[in-house]
């Protein structure tokens, strides 16, 4: 298995451009390891986070077909290793849902992992399925330690503010969610991918309300990306070169995602959009 190290290295290999198969040609090394980062909405209904989503049922037959038209346009990117959002075991990481996943269950869950991501293994022909999520344990911080910043802005009177942002946010979302619903599954994913959704904006905007040492928004931040820096490594850990990966994460994941694929010597990152255009060309 690969891990690269970043230490002294004098040279960044990027790759950045999008055609019509989502590579620039005559870049592409067969040593690297091509990585697509697909941002995905919540597919099932959730007011556990801090902003919800309410999506449309994608058990619906329109929604199966259309989810079936989506997959045929990213095998087109020839995936070896699908990567889900998913807490698995160390070392192997391997995705335990997959390994008893089965067609019956799409009439059952509404997870995007198994809607999404283990539909696409299996149309793929993948075997290698990991789950590379980074949850705390025992003495590990809280990766998104928002309670902080709201005590913070309770005790400088920012608490309205405060509020005010992520009700113009949560907002924005529902707006963003309501057209998805008359969207293509394909074309909602590309709206999540390139739109406001998978946007860091929502981070960046807490460390507003930081004041002199008291920096609640700004340990946020860093210990966010601590969360995506641990899944990027898991990800090291389980690709090899050559290897061509489908990283199924929440769309709050891919700005970080996507910067430490362009930043790591011998990774290419692949964008989604010109797959998923090809799966809705009437639309």
């Amino acid at each position: 298995m690969m891990r690269c190290f970043v230490g002294f290295v004098t040279s960044v290999f990027l790759v950045l451009g999008s055609v019509a198969h989502g590579e620039e040609p005559g870049t592409p090394d067969e040593t690297a390891v091509h990585v697509m980062i697909l941002g995905t909405y919540h597919f099932q209904a959730s007011d556990s986070d801090l902003i919800s989503v309410q999506p449309a049922d994608v058990r619906s037959e329109l929604r199966q077909k259309q989810l079936d038209e989506t997959v045929d346009a990213l095998i087109q990117f020839s995936p070896t290793v699908i990567a889900t959002e998913r807490v698995s075991e160390p070392p192997d990481y391997v995705d335990q849902g997959f390994q008893t996943f089965d067609e019956t269950h799409y009439a059952t869950s509404q997870n995007e992992r198994v809607q999404l991501a283990y539909r696409l293994a299996a149309a793929a022909n993948v075997s290698r399925v990991y789950g590379i999520d980074e949850q705390p344990v025992e003495d590990e911080p809280d990766y998104f330690p928002f309670d902080a910043v709201m005590a913070h802005a309770m005790a400088t009177d920012q608490a309205p503010a405060l509020q005010r942002m992520l009700g113009d946010i949560q907002s924005r979302i529902t707006t963003t969610m309501k057209a998805m619903d008359a969207m293509h599954v394909a074309e909602a994913l590309y709206e999540t991918n390139t739109g406001f959704i998978s946007s860091p904006e929502l981070y960046y905007e807490l460390l507003k309300f930081d004041d002199g040492e008291a920096q609640p928004g700004a340990e946020l931040n860093a210990y966010w990306f601590m969360r995506n820096a641990k899944i990027f490594s898991k990800l090291m850990d389980v690709t090899e070169p050559g290897d061509r990966v489908i990283v199924l994460f929440g769309a709050g994941h891919k700005f970080w995602l996507e910067h430490l694929v362009e930043q790591m010597p011998n990774v290419a990152l692949v964008k989604p959009d010109a797959f998923l255009l090809q799966a809705f060309p009437g639309q």
